[in-house]
């Protein structure tokens, strides 16, 4: 049973974590095999989203009760202000607490401008990612090979454009670790059409 967390911190956006927590857990819903869990660093706690959103995180992240796959989303990178991704990159805590957890076997995958927390956290380094368009030269300039994709799924790490791409990069964790007639269950019962592709890495 995949065991799937959602990183929030303060400053996160809305739709970047909201939206793939609905899929997986209609995915859940209709049989796949997931445990879907809103997660923070710092442990249970309420926590302010991006546009007001107060959100209960459940649980905190750490080593010991390491996930699976860990969803990081963006929020405050375009707009800068007091919390968001910018404010995470610069404390750098968070960046790291990534790294182990990805070092330790956890897939992690970046919503949006989440993919510059995954950059500082050393993981998309000449790798394939993809973020907001507006993000994109920052996320190049960085290091990563940047591909404009819907979703760019490069094994162990996993990212996707920007702000609704979490609908189509939780859908394809569902198509990749349940199957594709779940999948498409459930983004039929979204009343949703997936855009755009996923790039993946060929088999060599």
């Amino acid at each position: 049973m995949p065991q799937c967390a959602i990183l929030l911190f303060d400053g996160f956006d809305e739709l970047d974590a909201l939206a793939p927590y609905e899929v997986l857990r209609r995915a859940e819903e209709a049989g796949a095999s997931f445990s879907v869990s809103l997660v923070s660093h710092e442990g249970a706690r309420e926590i302010t989203a991006f546009y007001g959103a107060r959100i209960h995180a459940e649980a905190a992240l750490t080593l010991e009760t390491r996930p699976d796959i860990l969803i990081v989303p963006g929020g405050g990178w375009n707009h800068r202000g007091q919390h968001g991704v910018r404010v995470e990159v610069e404390r750098g805590e968070l960046p790291q607490v990534v790294a182990r957890l990805h070092a330790a076997g956890t897939i992690v995958a970046g919503v949006c401008t989440g993919a510059m927390l995954l950059a500082a956290a050393g993981l998309i380094t000449e790798r394939p990612a993809t973020t907001h368009a507006l993000a994109r030269e920052e996320l190049r300039a960085l290091g990563a090979e940047v591909y404009d994709a819907r979703v760019v799924d490069d094994g162990d790490v996993i990212t996707s454009a920007g702000v609704t791409s979490g609908l189509d990069l939780a859908l394809w964790l569902v198509e990749r670790f349940a199957s594709p007639a779940l999948a498409h269950a459930v983004e039929r019962r979204l009343e949703y059409e997936r855009r755009g592709v996923v790039w993946r890495r060929s088999a060599s």
